[in-house]
């Protein structure tokens, strides 16, 4: 098992397939570092050299991965809530941000979104919709 910036990777796994285990790295991505390392498609992780580890470890410590992606998307959507955007707003509600139908599919949305909601508060506002409903006569 190969221990590489703060993620373990095994040693039997193909190189391009081993890279998607990063947050931040698709396919595409892993096979385009890949390429720009001259590793080919079936190299497994353990037939590295040392000195194809360090290069690889250089071109990822290049990327925004990992935890500086996850901070720098909490941001953006932190920026999109306070400056007011319809988009922000969405996010603050845990409601489909894309365009999606909210009347049958939108549980994925509501899970993913709903932790900005849980995450931050809304201020003074937020307590409005709690409050009691009087009856009508």
């Amino acid at each position: 098992m190969l221990h590489l910036l703060g993620v373990n990777l095994p040693d039997q796994k193909i190189v391009s397939v081993a890279l998607t285990y990063f947050y931040g790295i698709g396919p595409l991505t892993s096979r385009k570092v890949c390429s720009r390392l001259s590793i080919h498609q079936q190299c497994k992780l353990g037939e590295l050299t040392e000195a194809q580890l360090n290069q690889l470890s250089g071109v990822l410590s290049e990327m925004t991965i990992e935890n500086d992606l996850k901070r720098q998307i909490a941001a953006n959507v932190q920026h999109l809530r306070q400056i007011g955007t319809y988009v922000g707003k969405r996010h603050a509600m845990g409601l489909p941000v894309h365009g999606q139908r909210t009347r049958n599919n939108c549980k994925t949305a509501k899970k993913l979104n709903g932790r900005w909601l849980r995450q931050y508060s809304t201020g003074p506002a937020f307590g409005v919709f709690n409050a009691p409903v009087s009856k009508r006569l």
